[in-house]
């Protein structure tokens, strides 16, 4: 089993920048790519990040050029930087992992943080 536990949400102006964090932690040997997703109210979520375990990364089109996703595997954690923040960023934010070999397949979810992005 794994857990995942996010962390580093909460309230920026728009063009400001914000990190969240996602920690793993259990059967972290089992897990491959890690993701970020989010999902805004009346919304159904919607991919942010994925990063493979060998570094490999994509973007949702919504935060392509702002957004970097990057994963440190010594700390169990992956990370997603966002920048130039605009309102529509404004949801919560979900860590995702998977376990299998097929890319972008999500066993675990954690319990998502949310992020407000004021104007």
């Amino acid at each position: 089993q794994v857990q995942l536990v996010e962390s580093g949400g909460g309230l920026v102006q728009a063009g400001g920048s914000l990190r969240v964090s996602c920690t793993a932690s259990g059967k972290i040997v089992s897990i491959n790519a890690m993701g970020w997703y989010r999902q805004a109210p009346g919304k159904q979520r919607e991919f942010v990040a994925g990063i493979s375990t060998g570094g490999s990364t994509k973007y949702g089109d919504s935060v392509k050029g702002r957004s970097i996703i990057f994963r440190d595997n010594a700390k169990n954690m992956v990370y997603l930087q966002m920048n130039s923040m605009i309102p529509e960023d404004t949801a919560t934010y979900y860590c995702a992992a998977g376990t299998g070999s097929a890319p972008y397949k999500w066993d675990y979810w954690g319990q998502g943080t949310q992020v407000t992005v004021s104007s």
